[in-house]
This record gives C-alpha cells, structure tokens and sequence, in this order.
C-alpha cells in the first residue's frame, strides 16, 4: 500500500476514534448529570485510573484494555517507539483523545 495512502487512512481511523470518545464522553456525562468523576494521573493528562493509579486505556496495537502507568510525557508503559499504533496512541493521550475504561 502506497505510504501516503496509508497515513491519511490511519489519521481517518484515529479522527474517528477521537469523535467516537467525545461522544462517548459526552453520553456519559448526559446520563451522569455531569457528575461523573474521572481523577487525573500523576501527568495530568485526566485519563480514568484505577485503585493503583495507573491509565486507564484501550490498547489500540493489540486491542485490549490495560491498566498502565503514564510517563509526563503522556507515554504509557507499553508504549514502542516507531510503532505506528504506539505512535498514534501517544498522539492521542497528548491530545485528550485516547479510549478508555
């Protein structure tokens, strides 16, 4: 596949992953009365934690959802660098955008 190609698909995916979390987001909240709370990691990127403070996040290279830390730079532990999934999951933990749980 031709790599120009492939990049504008892989942006498409990750747009359409980030208005799927905005309106999940916003769902949630609707039901909630606006009063769900989600607390912020030690980054400060507002990702939901669990009980050890580790994100909360979907893995987007292998599918599945992970309890990870989350270095300042908004790297999660799993993260490989040069990894287009890794990458695009970086992108979108900076940005406020990655799926969670």
């Amino acid at each position: 596949m031709d790599d120009d190609l492939e990049e504008t698909i892989r942006r498409g995916i990750r747009l359409a992953g980030r208005r799927f979390e905005e309106t999940k987001r916003a769902y949630r909240e609707g039901r909630s009365g606006g009063s769900e709370t989600v607390e912020d990691d030690v980054s400060g990127f507002g990702l939901p934690t669990d009980e050890d403070g580790n994100a909360r996040i979907v893995c987007r290279r292998h599918g599945e959802r992970r309890s990870v830390p989350v270095d300042e730079s908004g790297r999660p532990a799993c993260f490989e660098a040069d990894h287009p999934d890794c990458e695009g999951c970086l992108e979108d933990v900076r940005d406020g955008y990655v799926e969670t749980w």
